[in-house]
């Protein structure tokens, strides 16, 4: 089994209207990778940066299928972390590390 770093577990974070609503309720969506685990993706968010984890839920989107100029292609798997900050813990995904 391999260990990933912090910078290796979480891949980009998520700016969608959707992670957007859900940062009033201390939630913050992530982009990690497919072989990451909760504890990993919470020690990671934890040491990157400087927070808090309550919780963290997963979930995989699966690829679409895709035409471009007639021709047939398929995006690949995603898989998200929606990571629960305690009370009064934020991060602003929008600045950066």
């Amino acid at each position: 089994m391999i260990k990933l770093s912090a910078y290796d577990v979480i891949v980009s974070p998520v700016i969608t209207e959707k992670s957007t609503n859900a940062s009033e309720h201390n939630q913050v969506v992530f982009n990690v990778a497919p072989t990451a685990t909760k504890p990993e993706i919470k020690s990671a968010v934890e040491k990157l940066f400087g927070v808090k984890v309550e919780k963290v839920n997963t979930l995989v989107r699966k690829g679409k299928v895709k035409r471009f100029r007639g021709i047939k292609g398929r995006q690949s798997d995603v898989k998200k972390a929606v990571v629960t900050l305690k009370d009064g813990e934020t991060i602003d995904v929008t600045t950066g590390l």
